[in-house]
């Protein structure tokens, strides 16, 4: 996991360039007036997911982990907690591979506050829990790119 900021992208140079290519195409593209669905980058390698939802308590979300792609999470807006642990500390379910989904139940080690500009970076062993209320229900809109590895 690796949380920070757009607006101190200087601070992040040791990240891989796939990654750096998410932050480019944030720079480089008015995300915050997407529609809502998927936006092809580079094929399966490289894609972004545009969401809203309203964030609600933890008991009403799941954790989830990804073997195939890393999860690049940048706000766009509103505020979200993303609720995090180690998959090796979790009950972890069985891998569903057409969704590159692995479900996991279990408490959390730690949590972020994503507010607008800021990202979190969730790798294969990061289990996450996302759409958590930070101080009580809010709607947000994110982008979450998905970068093949």
């Amino acid at each position: 996991m690796i949380f920070g900021s757009i607006k101190h992208l200087e601070e992040y140079l040791f990240l891989e360039e796939r990654i750096k290519e998410c932050f480019e195409y944030v720079k480089s593209n008015e995300l915050v007036s997407y529609e809502i669905g998927r936006y092809e980058i580079d094929g399966e390698r490289f894609f972004v997911n545009i969401v809203e939802y309203t964030t609600t308590n933890p008991e009403e979300r799941f954790w989830e982990a990804h073997r195939k792609y890393l999860d690049v999470h940048v706000m766009l807006e509103g505020t979200e907690q993303i609720d995090m642990n180690f998959i090796q500390n979790m009950d972890v379910k069985e891998f569903i591979e057409k969704d590159d989904f692995l479900p996991m139940d279990g408490d959390k080690n730690s949590s972020v506050i994503l507010r607008d500009g800021d990202f979190l970076i969730c790798y294969p062993s990061d289990g996450h829990r996302t759409a958590v209320a930070a101080a009580g229900p809010e709607k947000i809109k994110k982008a979450i790119f998905k970068v093949h590895i």
